[in-house]
């Protein structure tokens, strides 16, 4: 979680309330976040230095991670302060300021959104959170800027309409920020390349052939995103206007780093919570739109869900009091008794399920007030789930049989999870990963096997027989489900020697159904509840040399479980494995 500084005395002053240490901590603790420090009494602080507190905020809440974000939300959760309400409002001379993409910024960073504000009034402490934001939002959310970057300009130095495009970096020439001497792109990177602050984001495009740059009307240069802005538009503490300009490979986050910095600092303006629009021109990616958008996202949450998550029994408008404290604006809706009507506030993007809407009731409603015993069941003390419970004592026999336990990793390549096993992709099986940073890391595995082969690969040195297995879970795509995915629990085990050990894992199968209840059916018994094998072509296993493992449920359902039998030499070969190998693979939700 990120840490933010902020000084003691004007977060106290904000709140319009002194507190002790202790009671500050309750107050952190009771809307969910924590006092990690108070620097009053350390003796290590500059005796110039105002004392500050040091609170962690959670990853989501990109909102609070300044002075400003936590005196307002601390101060609406204490009933201290209304809900803000944000406006767009028009430019004084009517005159809405532009930024006309260039198509060449498609091939390096290809989104940008803007805002202004106006008629900001600067304190040294107003500016100095200013800049703070910026740099927590740019090493979280943005990702070390590789995501988003964000440009602050003076408004009045530059002039519109202004220009995004992508040059040469011979052709970007300016002075850069804080600096006098006028360099180009080539000679900014040279320049900054062993800069302790600035030096680690030169990677993102000093190899690329065309740089991003922020240009004004008079083609005088604002910014080279996602590096340094221009000392043309240096913000002071006389500036008045503000030119927000934020690009990005993601508009997404893009859009959420523009309202955060809008409703934050949109307070100082001379009206306030107002922000004046910018529109984006680009035709050749259809994002021509007007920015920013803080109306805020209407949206519902069911009140049974609630009350059952929180243990409550909540009429619809107490939860709405709930709400109204984490600064949503809720009432229950008119169509249906058991919904609740919800406007999420701009500064709230990470809501996105009425789990969210859901855990702010919870903190709203008090942590410390929730019952400790849900009514009708004991959700507070603990037991297995059926599943994990099953799946101890499917180890612990395993285990007791003479097989070690291993644990690989739940991602794999596609190729071992597919070729390598000789299975081919359906497409509509695996889930993939949208950015996998490796090709060791490519989809969530549907099958046990390629790990424990890999862990016998990398042991191949050992002593034989290697004989271990694993009870863990893989993961199918299922459409039919609201994350369109689901996890199954799977046994396998697999034995490595200078024989084939089939009859190891046969074995191993008939110890672990004897603890499941679980028959071995004979050919006159088919009808019965148990379960029985039969051969079986699997492209994985030797031909002629693999069986299916088939159960019948009380119900009469017959059911393909899962598979045993000897590794074709292809799959060891992939595997780089110069032994026979024998393994097993079972589901084991059918015994739940």
């Amino acid at each position: 979680m990120p840490t933010v500084s902020v000084n003691k005395y004007d977060l106290y002053e904000a709140l319009g309330q002194q507190y002790t240490t202790e009671e500050f901590d309750d107050l952190c603790f009771e809307f969910g976040i924590e006092l990690d420090e108070d620097t009053e009494n350390d003796p290590d602080r500059p005796k110039d230095q105002p004392p500050q507190l040091k609170i962690e905020i959670p990853a989501n809440r990109y909102d609070m991670l300044c002075h400003e974000g936590i005196s307002l939300m601390l101060n609406i959760f204490r009933e201290k302060a209304s809900i803000p309400n944000y406006r767009v409002v028009s430019p004084p001379n009517g005159e809405v300021h532009q930024i006309i993409v260039h198509e060449e910024t498609t091939k390096i960073r290809p989104y940008v959104s803007a805002a202004v504000l106006r008629g900001i009034k600067f304190t040294q402490g107003r500016y100095d959170s200013f800049i703070a934001l910026q740099d927590k939002l740019h090493q979280n959310l943005c990702r070390q800027r590789t995501l988003v970057s964000m440009g602050t300009h003076d408004l009045d130095t530059v002039k519109g309409p202004f220009t995004y495009e992508a040059l040469p970096p011979e052709e970007i020439v300016f002075a850069p920020l804080n600096k006098e001497e006028v360099m180009n792109g080539k000679q900014l990177m040279e320049f900054y390349e062993n800069d302790k602050h600035l030096g680690r984001y030169l990677y993102i495009i000093r190899d690329s052939p065309a740089y991003p740059v922020i240009l004004d009307a008079n083609r005088r240069v604002c910014s080279l995103p996602p590096i340094i802005n221009s000392n043309l538009s240096k913000i002071t503490l006389d500036t008045r206007n503000i030119f927000i300009e934020v690009t990005a490979t993601d508009r997404t986050k893009a859009e959420i780093v523009t309202n955060i910095l809008v409703a934050m600092f949109s307070q100082y303006c001379d009206v306030s919570f107002t922000v004046e629009p910018v529109k984006i021109i680009s035709p050749h990616n259809n994002e021509s739109r007007q920015v920013p958008n803080v109306a805020p996202r209407s949206t519902t949450a069911e009140v049974s869900y609630i009350n059952s998550c929180c243990g409550l029994q909540l009429s619809p408008s107490e939860i709405c009091t709930m709400l109204d404290k984490m600064a949503y604006t809720a009432k229950p809706s008119s169509s249906d008794p058991n919904l609740l009507d919800i406007d999420v506030p701009v500064t709230r993007a990470d809501v996105l399920h009425q789990c969210d809407i859901m855990e702010d009731v919870a903190i709203g409603y008090g942590f410390n007030n929730l019952p400790k015993t849900f009514p009708g069941k004991s959700g507070t003390i603990a037991a297995p789930l059926p599943i994990n419970k099953l799946s101890d004592i499917v180890r612990l026999e395993a285990a007791m049989c003479g097989w070690s336990e291993v644990l690989p990793l739940i991602l794999c390549s596609h190729d071992e999870n597919f070729a390598w096993l000789n299975r081919k992709d359906d497409g509509h099986t695996a889930v993939r990963l949208a950015n996998p940073k490796t090709a060791e890391y490519q989809i969530v595995r549907t099958s046990l096997l390629p790990g424990v082969l890999k862990t016998i690969r990398e042991n191949r040195k050992h002593s034989l027989p290697i004989k271990v297995f694993e009870v863990s879970d893989v993961a199918f795509k299922d459409e039919k489900l609201e994350r369109k995915s689901r996890n199954e629990r799977h046994f396998c085990a697999a034995v490595c020697g200078k024989t084939s050990g089939f009859e190891a894992v046969h074995g191993l199968l008939d110890r672990v159904m004897a603890m499941l209840g679980t028959k071995v059916l004979d050919t006159g018994e088919m009808e019965q509840e148990g379960y029985w094998i039969e051969a079986a072509d699997e492209p994985t296993h030797f031909p002629g040399r693999a069986a299916s493992i088939l159960v019948r449920h009380k119900n009469g359902k017959r059911q393909s479980i899962g598979t045993f039998g000897i590794l074709h030499p292809s799959v060891l070969e992939k595997f780089e494995i110069p032994y026979p190998v024998s393994t097993l693979e079972l589901n084991l939700e059918v015994f739940l």
